[in-house]
């Protein structure tokens, strides 16, 4: 081994000391020859003004006739730095002045004045003369006429540029010499320190694994590449194989008991109920979106729940996701077919892009999706608004999205789509109709009103037939299902089984269930080394807002009009009122971020919220304290979970929500088992965190008595409330929603569709 070493540390050093000498000979040869050649610019271009100088002034004495004033001149330049001397001569080549140190060296006319003679030109010339190196600066003279009368010839010394040459090639020998040593040593450590010791360790962890001997695993950067090792890798490949199968084994036994799911569970479950199958996923939003900033190309992340979720699976079984591709930069970024493999670093999955022109994007998802769908679910006093143009570009944008998932699906025995939301109501009967085999989910996350409601849409037969082609339809809660299918039973033809939730209709069942969203609470957990003491946070908070209070509450919400946003403020303004106590001490932390601005009310909203957060400061502010403090941008996850932590209470007040996964991001945050929820009743959310205080949003009275209850709650019954509601988030989070759905839809399409099929069709009609 030892000699071994030396071997390869001489091999090394040989090497690395030849490779680098040559190379920085190389770039020295380069630095110098620059070096060089600026201190001749630089001599030449101060040649270049003394010649001048001189020559008119020479031309004048010659004119005049002054020979002593040519004489003068010569000698009183002589004198100067690096000048060697100067010459002036006739036009027949004859000396007329010759400097003393000059007259010594030259001898007959200078080659550089009979070119500049015979030129008509100034020449410029480094040169040896008798060992001497110097450089010849020679300009004709001429006569009133232009005629050529003589020339003069000016001669510096160069010994200069040759002595920093030298002293420069000295530095360079230094510093090869310095890296020299260096490299030596640093070969000497790494070979010692980095190879032998880690080989070592290496062989004798294999050789103990092999054997069955308990044994410390080397560190991850331990090398195995020589002859030590090679006896020992094929048994180990062995082992190591045998212990992966048998690890696969028991995940996969305790798969079924695990409490907490994860995203690896999430994608081992899903991965054995598809079994082989692929999985395609559909939604208007796409997982990573890529922008153009200046000559870079960058990628986003939007902050999803539904990437969070959807991710592992489709990492797991190579899966598919179709979306419109927004980013400025997304089509730069795709292949001929609009495909690209993501994650950006580590490609797993496909990424399928759509393109919608400007009109689509607007009559589709700002029209009928948004000022249509989006208020006619959520009951919050809005008037939908529906215009034929929106209905078509919604028809035609559903058409497009269903061609490039039957494309994506061609060749695919047993295809597993999953829809994501209103966007879509009318893609699964599109891709049922051309593709029966595939099996179909739809996950509406929004809620779903009651049949009056519903019937303002003009086209509601067309959105509830386009529904019901899938095989599984998800809502949050059971309320939501159970409206679903009030209104199918009223509006169309079909068969509605109250007992299993299933609706046929064209020869086909489609199951309705609730499938309540969650919030990757695994990945709350694993902040928890990040946490800092929350009275130390508040306080930093405090201090960053520029405002001064004691207690504090948060709200983070889209600026949307189902929020509630409007009414937490007077809710606060009327605590203010029936509890002033609280004046100067407590302070609502608004977080809005901006959503939908092209659509006119959604503009018109924030001026309403902007409006009312300014009346009540103004009404309330003294000094630094402000009873609402408005952020009216985007915040970043890790940004919105400073304030969870922060604040005393959080303010959920929507008017109408399918779940509002920000209450359950508060739970999941306040990993202290501090701070109080206060939760619309009109929230999904309100059916599982039981331990918030529940509220009437439109009841601004009761809502101010829920603050004042929040701030002055007994720390035990805080905690045990927080205790709770954390329990069940924590069971039933993201990925235990996603693998919910997505089993529960491989089920009904492989075992359970038949039997509901059979149980209904011996129903009496």
């Amino acid at each position: 081994m030892d000699g071994s070493m030396r071997l390869l540390s001489l091999r090394l050093i040989v090497a690395l000391i030849v490779g680098v000498t040559l190379v920085s000979l190389a770039l020295s040869w380069y630095e110098v020859q620059a070096e060089k050649n600026a201190l001749r610019r630089d001599l030449e271009h101060k040649a270049e003004v003394l010649d001048e100088s001189l020559a008119a002034n020479a031309e004048f004495y010659l004119r005049t006739g002054d020979r002593p004033g040519l004489e003068q001149m010569a000698q009183r330049f002589s004198n100067r730095d690096q000048l060697i001397g100067i010459a002036i001569y006739g036009r027949d080549g004859s000396v007329l002045v010759i400097t003393h140190a000059l007259n010594s060296i030259l001898s007959g006319v200078p080659q550089p004045l009979k070119a500049a003679l015979s030129g008509n030109r100034t020449e410029g010339e480094f040169t040896r003369v008798h060992f001497k190196s110097m450089y010849m600066r020679a300009t004709p003279l001429h006569a009133a006429d232009r005629s050529i009368e003589g020339g003069i010839i000016v001669v510096h010394d160069t010994a200069h540029i040759r002595a920093e040459v030298f002293r420069l090639w000295g530095r360079v020998f230094l510093h090869i010499a310095v890296q020299m040593l260096v490299i030596v040593a640093i070969t000497v450590l790494i070979v010692y320190w980095s190879l032998a010791g880690p080989i070592a360790r290496a062989a004798q962890w294999m050789r103990a694994t092999r054997t069955g001997r308990h044994a410390v695993e080397p560190p991850a950067n331990d090398l195995d590449i020589l002859s030590p090792l090679t006896r020992e890798v094929a048994p180990l490949a062995e082992s190591m194989r045998q212990a992966r199968a048998a690890a696969e084994m028991e995940a996969r036994l305790r798969n079924t008991n695990e409490s907490l799911w994860t995203a690896q569970r999430l994608a081992d479950h899903v991965r054995n109920k598809l079994d082989g199958s692929s999985l395609f996923v559909v939604s208007n939003r796409e997982p990573y979106i890529h922008s153009r900033q200046g000559s870079d190309i960058t990628f986003t992340v939007p902050a999803s729940g539904l990437v969070t979720a959807i991710e592992p699976i489709l990492c797991a079984c190579n899966g598919t996701w179709i979306a419109h591709g927004s980013g400025n930069a997304d089509a730069e970024t795709v292949d001929s077919h609009d495909r690209l493999q993501v994650p950006p670093d580590d490609p797993r999955y496909t990424l399928r892009r759509v393109w919608l022109s400007a009109d689509e994007e607007d009559g589709y998802y700002n029209g009928f999706a948004n000022e249509g769908l989006w208020p006619l679910c959520h009951i919050a006093h809005t008037r939908p608004i529906f215009r034929a143009s929106d209905w078509e570009y919604y028809n035609k944008v559903n058409e497009r999205f269903a061609d490039a998932l039957v494309e994506e699906m061609a060749g695919e025995e047993h295809p597993v789509v999953l829809i994501q939301d209103y966007h879509f109501a009318l893609l699964p009967r599109m891709v049922k109709n051309r593709l029966p085999h595939a099996r179909i989910a739809i996950f509406w996350h929004i809620p779903w009103p009651n049949p009056e409601s519903f019937g303002i849409c003009p086209w509601q037969r067309e959105l509830l037939d386009g529904l019901l082609g899938a095989d599984l339809i998800g809502f949050h809660i059971q309320a939501h299902c159970n409206n679903f299918l009030n209104t199918v039973d009223r509006v169309l033809e079909s068969r509605v089984d109250w007992e299993h939730f299933s609706v046929k209709r064209h020869d086909h069942w489609s199951t309705v269930l609730p499938f309540p969203i969650s919030v990757d609470f695994s990945g709350e957990m694993s902040n928890a080394a990040e946490e800092t003491n929350t009275a130390e946070e508040r306080s930093a908070l405090i201090a960053e807002l520029g405002i001064e209070a004691t207690f504090l509450g948060v709200g983070v919400d889209r600026l949307d009009y189902t929020k509630g946003i409007i009414e937490r403020f007077q809710a606060v303004e009327s605590f203010l009122e029936r509890y002033p106590r609280y004046q100067d001490n407590f302070t609502l932390i608004q977080i809005g971020a901006p959503s939908r601005s092209r659509i006119p009310r959604y503009a018109e909203f924030q001026l309403e919220v902007e409006a009312e957060a300014s009346r009540i400061n103004d009404r309330f502010k003294r000094g630094k304290w402000r009873p609402i403090v408005f952020l009216n941008r985007q915040h970043t996850h890790q940004e919105v979970r400073r304030y969870y932590r922060a604040a005393h209470l959080c303010m959920v007040t929507s008017l109408h929500d399918g779940m509002n996964l920000v209450a359950k991001e508060y739970v999941a945050a306040r990993q202290d088992d501090r701070g109080v929820l206060i939760l619309s009743r009109f929230t999904g959310a309100a059916r599982e965190l039981r331990d918030a205080i529940i509220v009437n949003p439109y009841d601004i009275q009761s809502t101010a008595d829920a603050i004042a209850q929040a701030l002055n709650m007994d720390v035990s019954e805080m905690i045990e409330r927080m205790q709770r509601m954390r329990r069940s988030v924590k069971e039933h989070n993201i990925y235990w929603w996603a693998g919910s759905l997505i089993g529960k839809l491989c089920e009904l399409r492989l075992k359970d569709m038949k039997s509901i099929k059979t149980s209904i069709d011996k129903m009496p009609a």
